[in-house]
């Protein structure tokens, strides 16, 4: 059998790891915390119906069909313990971490900015400085503050000024501190998830409101990148674009006319409308859609603890498709749910040989932020999905660090990941 080849990343390579306000500060009061309380019961009631086939629902079973699991309360109550946090994220070795200013904490009340949370979050990102970890500041994850929920949210075209007013409020305060912003995550999911399938709030299920909804996200993106770059050139800002990869099972004409369709407009569409917005791309990636007649006809070889395919290999695929652009590329999201922490070092392992398989054929890839640092409140599906590299009680609010992580941890010191001739996918087992 031929040697191994160890491969190194560059010197200055972003090794990191993700969060997002709501899902860890803990005692928000948003859209998504009014959202929580009001549909509890039957969250759980339709988890309960629809996560039974998992191979660990024996172990998830009491915490999915507990009401109390999908109110995010005081989540980790990462608001308080951010130093804590930040020391782990430190000793793991991590040199950036991405977080987000929770717009309802800036802005609780119609054109009223609370001093007191813009000091908080700047605390947090000298917290960061003074522990050599780099800063990727998130503008905006989703939650909405009440009054502007109320006033029909990003369905509103007046919110596009909003959002920049709030924007240039938080990026006077964050320049000369910060280098990495991203003003939108994920504007695809949001408005597909909130206004096409109509799951998260406010739950509108129309096709018109859906392609309503990601105008106006673009077109803020676009506003507040002026806005920004006129505070500091030095800001680089881009926003977090969830890509997949959609894969063509054979050369059936119908398989590669669905990819193409797919392609363009999840991948492409976006990025091609705010292309001369961006100073590198933010690619959050998680999933493989293989396309056989129809979609998601994946092989389900290894799964998640949510029943969500593992594929590593896809991102090398996503990477190669972004060369594109000709921009930097920062992975600010990739992860899985684990809860015995079986399969995250491997799958980690496995993701990082395709990126530097990607970044060995000529992409500018830069840095590498998984999802997430902690446990958190995984949004519609509450408490009991596990992300983190370090594993959190809910009860006590302790923190571990998983094993994983320090797997991470050697590839992060040794910048070396070991490139086999083949790679080795294991079968299915519990998670």
């Amino acid at each position: 059998m031929p040697r191994q080849k160890i491969f190194y990343f560059r010197k200055d390579f972003l090794w990191g790891a993700s969060i997002s306000s709501h899902q860890t500060e803990g005692n928000n009061y948003n859209d998504w915390s009014v959202w929580e309380r009001k549909n509890a019961k039957r969250l759980a009631k339709e988890a309960c119906q629809k996560f039974g086939h998992l191979d660990n629902w024996y172990k998830i079973e009491k915490y999915a069909c507990d009401p109390q699991n999908y109110i995010s309360g005081h989540a980790v109550d990462f608001w308080h313990k951010y130093r804590d946090d930040f020391n782990l994220a430190k000793s793991l070795g991590l040199k950036a971490l991405r977080f987000s200013i929770e717009w309802s904490r800036i802005e609780p009340e119609k054109g009223k900015f609370d001093e007191k949370a813009i000091r908080h979050y700047l605390s947090m990102i000298n917290a960061l400085r003074k522990r050599g970890i780099e800063p990727f500041v998130t503008l905006w994850h989703w939650p909405l503050p009440v009054w502007l929920a109320n006033e029909g949210g990003w369905k509103n075209v007046k919110t596009i000024n909003y959002f920049c007013r709030y924007v240039k409020k938080i990026c006077q305060r964050l320049k000369g501190k910060v280098k990495f912003l991203i003003t939108i995550n994920e504007p695809e999911i949001y408005a597909g998830v909130s206004y096409y399938q109509g799951v998260w709030p406010p739950q509108e299920k129309n096709f018109l409101s859906y392609l309503w909804v990601l105008n106006h996200l673009i077109v803020a993106h676009k506003k507040a990148y002026k806005i920004i770059k006129k505070i500091s050139p030095k800001f680089k800002v881009s926003i977090a674009k969830n890509n997949v990869y959609f894969e063509a099972k054979n050369k059936r004409p119908i398989n590669r006319l669905l990819k193409w369709l797919s392609d363009w407009w999840w991948n492409s569409y976006i990025l091609n409308r705010i292309k001369n917005q961006l100073d590198f791309i933010g690619l959050n990636h998680y999933f493989r859609n293989l396309i056989e007649g129809g979609y998601n006809r994946n092989e389900n070889a290894i799964v998640s603890g949510l029943g969500f395919e593992l594929y590593p290999q896809s991102i090398y695929f996503v990477l190669k498709d972004l060369a594109k652009y000709k921009k930097p590329i920062y992975i600010t999201e990739n992860g899985l749910v684990d809860s015995t922490d079986y399969r995250r070092g491997w799958f980690i392992k496995e993701v990082l040989r395709n990126v530097h398989r990607a970044i060995h054929e000529g992409i500018d890839v830069r840095g590498y932020l998984h999802w997430s640092l902690l446990d958190n409140f995984e949004w519609d599906k509450g408490f009991w999905p596990r992300f983190g590299l370090i594993e959190v009680d809910y009860h006590t609010l302790e923190r571990r660090i998983r094993p994983s992580a320090y797997e991470y941890t050697k590839i992060i010191n040794d910048r070396a990941i070991m490139r086999p001739y083949k790679i080795l996918r294991p079968q299915k087992t519990l998670l």
